[in-house]
């Protein structure tokens, strides 16, 4: 080999090596930089996804106390302490459906667990608690059905039926301190059977709302309906097993 050729050879290997060692270098540049970008991103998203469930946890909490009051306040209207103001006329709407009563399933035994849960935490046996309420739930109309205007009573085998309009309520106040609405309903046409010229509900509602169950008083004397507080026949929706009634009454 020449001495010219072997100097042109030297200085081509020296320009490809050092092209080599730039690329070489703007790729590892390239790569810490997308490595960086890519280390920014994950803190970024870490960072709104905390900030995402801390404000889910405040919503929660938010709702959740929000939700506590609520139920506060309804069990203290459930329980017979609210003021007059409260109060709100209510249309029949509110107790439509198909009922079942309650008073089988005390005679069945079913309820029996109801009554001694509330021996547990109450100033009576399960004995005496079962034998105030069978007083209390006792009837012979054991279905209640409630469609527009219109009741339908199932007594001993045989259907009663009438149309009723709204008039309207009255707040009964009771030894215990607490007070209770009766929503009165007057008969307007009687259509089949023998119905009575007054239907009162009380289901510890004083606002209107959709009943889930309800204690019924009926009779001819709009005034003596009001002083009943002994024998209060007490329903429910048909499509209920006993053991579903149960476990609804041992949540109140």
């Amino acid at each position: 080999m020449s001495k010219k050729w072997m100097t042109t050879f030297i200085f081509m290997t020296a320009l490809t090596l050092a092209a080599c060692g730039e690329e070489n270098t703007d790729t590892k540049e390239d790569g810490n930089d997308s490595a960086s970008e890519e280390v920014e991103k994950q803190e970024h998203n870490h960072e709104e996804e905390h900030d995402h469930d801390h404000d889910h946890e405040e919503e929660h909490n938010h709702d959740h106390d929000h939700d506590h009051e609520l139920d506060e306040e309804a069990q203290k209207i459930y329980d017979g302490y609210f003021e007059d103001d409260q109060i709100q006329d209510r249309e029949l709407s509110d107790w439509e459906g198909d009922w079942q009563s309650v008073y089988p399933y005390l005679e069945d035994g079913t309820l029996d667990q109801v009554f001694a849960h509330k021996a547990e935490e109450g100033d009576m046996t399960e004995e005496e608690y079962k034998e105030y309420y069978k007083e209390g739930y006792e009837t012979d109309v054991d279905r209640v059905v409630i469609e527009g205007d219109t009741f339908t009573f199932f007594e001993n085998g045989e259907e009663s039926s009438g149309s009723y309009t709204y008039d309207g309520y009255e707040v009964l106040e009771y030894e215990a301190g607490n007070r209770g609405v009766r929503y009165i309903f007057k008969l307007d046409e009687e259509q089949e059977g023998t119905m009575p010229a007054y239907i009162q509900f009380s289901d510890h509602g004083i606002e209107p709302t959709d009943a889930d169950h309800y204690h019924l008083y009926w009779g001819d004397d709009r005034e003596a309906l009001l002083d009943e507080v002994t024998n209060w026949p007490t329903y429910y929706f048909s499509d209920l097993s006993g053991e579903e009634i149960a476990e609804e009454m041992m949540m109140h």
